[in-house]
C-alpha cells in the first residue's frame, strides 16, 4: 500500500508560517523551520507522517519475509515491526476520519 506523495501545494495566504508543525507520536527527527503558510506546513508534515506510516508497513513486509524464508529466528524483531505498523496504521486511520468528519461538517455550514 504505497501512497504517492503530493509535490508543492500553494497555501492560503495571510496566513504566518509555522514552526515544525507535527502530530504526536510522529517525528522526523529533524528541527527545521518550516517556509510558507500554516495549511502549506500542515500538509507536509501530513504527507510525512504518512511516508513513515508506509516505511513502518514495508518494514513489517520486510521482517514478515525474512521469518517466512527462514532468514532470521528472531520473533522480536518481528512482533515489533508488527506492532509499530498496526500502531502507526491505526493512528493515521484515526487523523484521516477526524479530518474527514471536519470537512463534513464545514461543507454543512450555511453562509
Amino acid at each position: 500500500m504505497e501512497i504517492a506523495a503530493i509535490d508543492t501545494v500553494k497555501g492560503i495566504r495571510g496566513l504566518s508560517a509555522v514552526d515544525g508543525i507535527g502530530l504526536p507520536g510522529f517525528s522526523s527527527g529533524k528541527d527545521e523551520k518550516v517556509d510558507g503558510t500554516l495549511f502549506d506546513s500542515f500538509l507536509n508534515s501530513a504527507i510525512d507522517n504518512i511516508k513513515t506510516t508506509n516505511k513502518y508497513l514495508s518494514d513489517a513486509e520486510d521482517e514478515k519475509v525474512k521469518f517466512a524464508l527462514g532468514e532470521t529466528e528472531n520473533t522480536h524483531d518481528l512482533t515489533i515491526a508488527l506492532q509499530k505498523a498496526s500502531t502507526a496504521l491505526q493512528y493515521t486511520v484515526a487523523v484521516r476520519d477526524r479530518l474527514l468528519d471536519a470537512y463534513k461538517e464545514i461543507m454543512q455550514m450555511q453562509i
